[in-house]
């Protein structure tokens, strides 16, 4: 509570700090096939292309990588999930989506990517990119709560992950890519980040810096009443 009392205090100082990118993304998780995050746009592969119907993600290396259902050795369908998706299995593994790796370009930056991943592992992996520049790099190990074991049932194993950049911060590339059998993920969402709401510490600094200024307005009204009388 003192910690939000002293951002709100110093609230100029608390728009400066989140206005400056910090190259740094957090990983989030939520229950469900969606995204819980608002202003989202989501691909879903159910036309069994990996097309954006808003157009502004360009998915390549796209092989054999859009599946449905379960096939043992191959792919398992995301816990829930009866429609299209996507799987990346190591290349020349002679699977089904064994391309590799995905490459997901944005044609503007965004502060927001998620997806629903299933059956999970530790050697699945995302890397975040901007520009040429690697930001950040998460296997499914590096995932709160989960347990990346491959399990096709598990709540820890098959959940939606949210990969949020720090206030201030963008991407405009992700690599999705599995070093076994294999990276299952469906429903893909991203968010623009000329698009977004003012996260929650730089409404606090906007808030304050209103509210000192009103404060001065007050005390010069003051001053001039005093002159005047």
């Amino acid at each position: 509570m003192l910690q939000k009392i002293s951002l709100a205090l110093l609230g100029t100082t608390a728009v400066v700090i989140s206005a400056n990118p910090a190259s740094a993304i957090t990983l989030q998780v939520n229950s469900g096939p969606f995204s819980s995050y608002s202003n989202t746009k989501t691909i879903t592969f159910d036309d069994g292309t990996a097309n954006d119907p808003n157009g502004f993600v360009t998915y390549s290396n796209i092989t054999s990588n859009i599946v449905q259902g379960s096939v043992s050795g191959q792919y398992a369908s995301p816990y829930g999930d009866n429609t299209k998706f996507l799987t990346i299995a190591p290349k020349n593994s002679n699977v089904a989506g064994d391309s590799g790796f995905v490459n997901i370009n944005f044609k503007e930056a965004v502060n927001y990517f998620g997806f629903y991943a299933g059956s999970l592992d530790d050697y699945n992996f995302v890397d975040i990119y901007k520009g040429n520049q690697l930001l950040k790099t998460f296997s499914g190990a590096d995932v709160p709560t989960a347990i990346a074991n491959g399990s096709w049932t598990s709540t820890q194993a098959n959940m939606f992950i949210n990969l949020v950049a720090d206030t201030g911060e963008t991407f405009d590339r992700v690599v999705m890519r599995s070093n076994g059998v294999a990276f299952e993920t469906d429903n893909h969402a991203y968010r623009l980040a000329n698009q977004s709401v003012p996260e929650p510490n730089a409404m606090l600094g906007v808030l304050a810096i209103g509210a000192c200024g009103i404060t001065s307005l007050f005390k010069r009204s003051q001053r001039k009443v005093t002159v005047k009388a």
